[in-house]
């Protein structure tokens, strides 16, 4: 195994070895970048949202109609009894 060591010791490493750290930290650069500019994609888009709830929500108002019971055979409210 010593002399399996010594061979590749003495071995020329490739050149394309020596640039493989600057690429993987180049990738690693460039996805930082892209999360970082996610995020903040999605604030905005959780702005803007928000926005347009308040508005829709704000200007488009109807008046309030108390909904009718889902079965007819339970009470409209638990304080209602037929007894």
């Amino acid at each position: 195994m010593d002399d399996e060591l010594r061979i590749l010791a003495g071995a020329a490493t490739p050149a394309a070895l020596d640039a493989l750290d600057d690429r993987v930290l180049d990738a690693l650069a460039a996805r930082r970048r892209e999360a970082a500019l996610l995020n903040r994609m999605m604030a905005v888009a959780a702005f803007v949202s928000l926005g347009g709830g308040v508005v829709a929500g704000s200007s488009f108002s109807t008046a309030a109609v108390a909904a009718s019971p889902m079965t007819p055979l339970a009470p409209a409210t638990p304080l209602d009894s037929h007894s």
